[in-house]
């Protein structure tokens, strides 16, 4: 199939009709019919079926279905792409951070980017660390945001900010003096606590500090995100250990919060390809992450 069919075809699987797809593709009714039969003469089958006045793919068409799908996304994300090299100004951003990051920085970093860089455009996602490392050696996105340290060889990390392990608990949980002070880790025994089912180097070292607490905290509910978490110790579910931008975008005070007492400093890093240099839009929203870190840790 030529582009222009594979055109043809997606849009007449979008619109159900020729003349919706003439429409779509800003041509006659008529040239598009014409087309359609000469893609089908070219294939040696048919690719649609009239029922009840719509046109319905055929088993063979279905076949097609999800390569001509991939085709037409590629297609549009080529159009955008060179849409955004024509503006000047205007590089396209794509970033990606873990859940966490996303919820507590993303959209102020973004607001703030808008103002220096009225055009850009950006791509935001949020992914798990080893998904994100992946996502960033395929080209699939520029910069990323985690909190775990992969040290792959195409990968550069940048550290941004460090900040400490927080312990969270529900309003009253501890007094106005003892939040004042670290929690040890000791303190936790016995304790009603939501465990982080997060298979990261920050979740994994969290596991192995707890695992020397006797008698061993009791975790009745295991979550996958930080944020969640956060949401159940608010209701009263119990403590839970929590990265410090977690801890620290409570504006409602919804949950206390107290460092945990332990010698390990959570980093917060960007991470992008060795071979590909951040152009200025890139360079602006990283400094403008590692500020609005730095500020919020100072400000916990």
């Amino acid at each position: 199939m030529r582009l222009r069919q594979i055109e043809l075809f997606h849009a007449v699987l979008t619109t159900g009709s020729l003349t919706g797809a003439a429409e779509l593709l800003n041509i006659s009714q008529p040239a598009a019919s014409k087309a359609l039969q000469h893609a089908e003469q070219q294939l040696g089958f048919a690719l649609f079926s009239r029922v009840r006045g719509r046109l319905q793919p055929t088993p063979e068409a279905l076949l097609l279905r999800h390569r001509v799908e991939n085709i037409a996304q590629e297609l549009h994300d080529l159009q955008r792409l060179t849409a955004n090299i024509a503006r000047p100004g205007s590089s396209p951003l794509r970033v990606t951070c873990t859940p966490t990051v996303a919820q507590t920085m993303l959209p102020d970093a973004i607001m703030l980017l808008r103002k220096a860089f009225p055009d850009a455009t950006a791509e935001l996602s949020t992914q798990h660390s080893a998904v994100m490392y992946e996502s960033i050696l395929l080209h699939e996105v520029d910069i990323g945001f985690t909190m775990q340290d992969f040290g792959h060889s195409a990968v550069r990390r940048e550290p941004l900010c460090n900040g400490q392990v927080m312990v969270i608990a529900p309003p009253g949980w501890w007094s106005d003096g003892e939040l004042a002070e670290p929690l040890p880790l000791s303190a936790l025994a016995g304790q009603p606590m939501i465990g982080i089912a997060i298979h990261d180097a920050f979740g994994g070292m969290l596991h192995s500090q707890l695992a020397h607490v006797a008698p061993a905290p009791q975790t009745a509910v295991w979550v996958q995100t930080y944020q969640l978490a956060y949401a159940l110790v608010a209701r009263g579910q119990g403590l839970a250990l929590v990265d410090p931008f977690t801890a620290s975008c409570d504006q409602r005070q919804t949950v206390q919060t107290r460092p945990l007492k332990l010698e390990l400093d959570i980093m917060l890093y960007a991470v992008f390809r060795l071979d590909s240099p951040l152009n200025p839009v890139q360079q602006r929203f990283l400094d403008i992450m590692r500020e609005l870190a730095t500020r919020m840790l100072g400000r916990a």
